[in-house]
């Protein structure tokens, strides 16, 4: 549930502005919709394998395509601001999302993009892992 409704704000059918918090802990669900609070923008990363679009788990939503129709905007505006992709395009393509201060303590976040490959890295490696070196590896660490 909290996935669909995550979704329902990066496919921008919930305002962007609009906070949503799973608290665990509390087992609640909030949302936020109050003026003042501050956000900041983060790119979002696909949470799932879309075999489909060839899309792996931990890969930016924010691609080439984006980046080379922003670049062309820039370049070339176009005549009707109505066809402007520009931010508000990024927004609605789910590629960048904001966070408040309260969201950001629930949301894993990568400072680079460095990071972001070293994750998924070490993802590939603890796959290859078998079931004796992960108990080595396990053991280890509790050392």
């Amino acid at each position: 549930l909290v996935n669909q409704v995550l979704d329902t704000r990066r496919k921008s059918y919930v305002q962007f502005e609009v906070s949503l918090v799973r608290d665990i802990r509390d087992r609640e669900f909030k949302i936020f919709s109050d003026a003042g609070r501050v956000m900041r923008p983060v790119f979002t990363v696909h949470q799932e394998d879309d075999y489909e679009n060839n899309i792996t788990k931990g890969q930016l939503v924010l691609t080439k395509d984006h980046v080379n129709r922003l670049a062309q905007e820039q370049a070339e505006p176009p005549a009707n601001p109505a066809d402007k992709f520009g931010w508000d395009g990024l927004i609605r393509e789910g590629a960048v999302e904001y966070l408040d201060a309260e969201e950001e303590e629930t949301a894993m976040i990568c400072m680079t993009p460095e990071d972001l490959e070293l994750y998924r890295e070490q993802k590939n490696d603890e796959a290859t892992l078998t079931e004796e070196e992960k108990r080595a590896k396990q053991e280890a660490e509790k050392r």
